[in-house]
């Protein structure tokens, strides 16, 4: 009986063992992974507040800069891009195309005083540059916890219960390739927009 109860008792050792280091870990992996998704949620949240506020911006526009149709029309494609990507590299694309159309929209601005005078246009530009702010605060968090998710899903013994759950690496939100080069502003120097 001593003979069988002590190979069992080992093996019964080694796995309560594996055990007590597996649990924890994977716990924290999907603690981790859950911090991931909040504070892409919040990333998601910021850039829909931003998505909304566009087409009241737009509209103010419209009254005064009638004639700035293709401007207002690469906001409007700007916008309709963001509100079809998903995932966080096909939001960080699309962006960055909004908010290269928001700095054109800002030089058209700039051509027409009574807009920057207008109290509904100044209280949206306040609106979007805290939600620009917020989301640039959003982004940051995200990529901490990505990077913490990541190190966590890449160290040792990590990276084999994420293996063996299922647990990949999360995605950066990174601006677009370019993003890096100032936007040329031309305040009608060179006669065009």
């Amino acid at each position: 009986m001593k003979k069988i109860f002590g190979p069992i008792g080992i093996i019964v050792i080694i796995l309560v063992v594996l055990a007590l280091l597996f649990i924890p870990k994977y716990n924290s992996l999907v603690t981790a992974e859950e911090s991931v998704d909040s504070k892409w949620a919040q990333v998601e949240n910021q850039l829909q507040r931003r998505y909304d506020l566009i087409p009241n911006l737009v509209e103010s526009v419209k009254g005064y800069a009638n004639h700035e149709k293709e401007v207002i029309a690469s906001i409007t494609e700007a916008r309709a891009q963001m509100g079809s990507a998903h995932s966080p590299k096909e939001q960080a694309v699309a962006n960055d195309a909004l908010t290269g159309a928001l700095s054109r929209l800002l030089v058209v601005v700039e051509n027409y005083p009574n807009l920057k005078a207008d109290a509904n246009f100044r209280q949206l530009m306040d609106e979007l540059a805290g939600t620009e702010n917020r989301l640039a605060v959003a982004r940051e968090d995200y990529n901490n916890e990505v990077q913490a998710f990541n190190k966590t899903v890449k160290r040792f013994p990590g990276n084999l219960i994420a293996g063996m759950f299922g647990f990949e690496q999360k995605e950066y939100f990174k601006a677009a390739a370019g993003a890096e080069k100032a936007p040329s502003i031309d305040f009608g120097s060179s006669g065009k927009q």
